[in-house]
């Protein structure tokens, strides 16, 4: 039976700071142990005896148990970014931080974005998403003027009321946001922010969409397709790599979709790999610092991969990963400069630490699905 990798990230769940976290303001920074503490321990019985409480001191969990190989990854290069993460796991580090807005975003560039969109903005500040809607959905219901916003991280989100802008139109207007957003303005991520509901009563849909700049040299998926091995994306993992290597895209809203995705590919597909993004841990419940629901997506998280390990086969690698953190103990909503977590299982491959780079799990990758190496890119192969 041909060869399956499964590569599963578990978003924004960082395991300790980066020596240059401080110059990010996130010194002290880690993200599993700080909502362990806050909730009193995790209870995660399944990714516990992989290994998870064996990579660092994590309340709840044991750190004498592993099954499998278990350790802790740190990018080459700069950026907290889930962008920035997903294309350092796949093994193209980025060059340079992408770039941040802390004053909003400067004339020049605001000039270009309501050119090529014709439409008009409000806020362009540094805003917490769920409060940007608060605080300025009336001013766009009653202007039209879309709601523009940034954070800590290199991203410009647009937010519109569907009953003003529909989905398909704001998704338009990223697009075209997207193609002027270059050179030292190229974002990390220019991201569509649909919301719906009465004032008061804002919620936000399920149609959220990322429009990336592409990784900014060769990665590991790229070099899949060249050797001929199919690469089926679920969730934003397409958006992350701007499309490129990605030969089938399985959308998902929400962890419940991206994991029966996943569930579906691991019964149906025969060789490739499937590379899944579980985006809750981030977007709904990170950024917010609902640590109860963090830890309950966490349970959800552990029931499914209990799920597959049963139905792992010969031929099977499960990785299971992060891109960064996102500490609820840290003095901001944004994402946290840390390592990320490893946990590998596959049929003969033997309990051990291994720490590295994020660039192991492309090139381990690499090597199970093909055989050979990538001789371009970094990591070390850990299976």
């Amino acid at each position: 039976m041909s060869a399956r990798a499964i590569v599963v990230t578990l978003d924004a769940c960082g395991v300790g700071a980066l020596p240059d976290a401080a110059d990010y303001g996130d010194e002290g920074a880690s993200t599993l142990a700080h909502l362990a503490d806050a909730v009193g321990g995790l209870e995660l019985p399944t990714l516990g005896a992989l290994g998870l409480g064996a990579i660092m001191p994590i309340a709840g969990l044991s750190a004498n148990t592993a099954s499998a190989v278990y350790g802790r990854l740190a990018p080459s290069g700069p950026g907290k970014d889930s962008a920035t993460g997903h294309w350092e796991l796949m093994g193209c580090p980025a060059p340079v931080a992408p770039p941040t807005y802390p004053d909003g975003f400067p004339d020049d560039v605001l000039a270009a974005i309501e050119e090529a969109t014709g439409a008009s903005f409000c806020c362009n500040r540094p805003y917490n998403g769920l409060a940007a809607i608060d605080d300025y959905g009336a001013h766009h219901l009653a202007t039209g003027e879309l709601i523009l916003y940034t954070s800590q991280d290199s991203v410009l989100q647009v937010a519109a009321h569907v009953h003003v802008v529909s989905e398909d139109e704001l998704r338009a207007t990223c697009k075209a946001i997207r193609s002027v957003m270059h050179g030292r303005h190229a974002i990390g991520r220019v991201i569509a922010r649909p919301f719906t509901g009465a004032e008061g009563a804002f919620e936000r849909t399920s149609g959220r969409r990322d429009f990336t700049v592409e990784p900014p040299g060769r990665t590991y998926l790229d070099a899949l397709g060249e050797a001929g091995v199919e690469v089926h994306g679920v969730g934003k993992i397409r958006d992350l790599f701007a499309g490129r290597g990605v030969s089938e895209h399985h959308p998902a809203a929400g962890n419940a979709e991206a994991l029966a995705a996943t569930t579906g590919l691991l019964a149906d597909l025969d060789a490739g790999l499937v590379f899944t993004n579980l985006i809750d841990t981030d977007q709904v419940f990170g950024h917010r610092k609902d640590v109860e629901g963090f830890h309950a997506a966490l349970r959800e998280i552990d029931l499914a991969v209990e799920g597959w390990l049963a139905h792992l086969r010969a031929g099977d690698l499960l990785i299971l990963t992060a891109d960064h953190g996102c500490d609820p103990a840290a003095p901001h909503t944004d994402h946290t400069r840390e390592h990320v977590p490893l946990l590998a299982v596959a049929s003969g491959l033997e309990p051990r630490r291994h720490d590295g780079a994020m660039a192991d799990v492309g090139a381990t990758v690499h090597r199970w699905l093909t055989g050979g190496e990538a001789g371009d890119l970094p990591g070390t192969s850990f299976a």
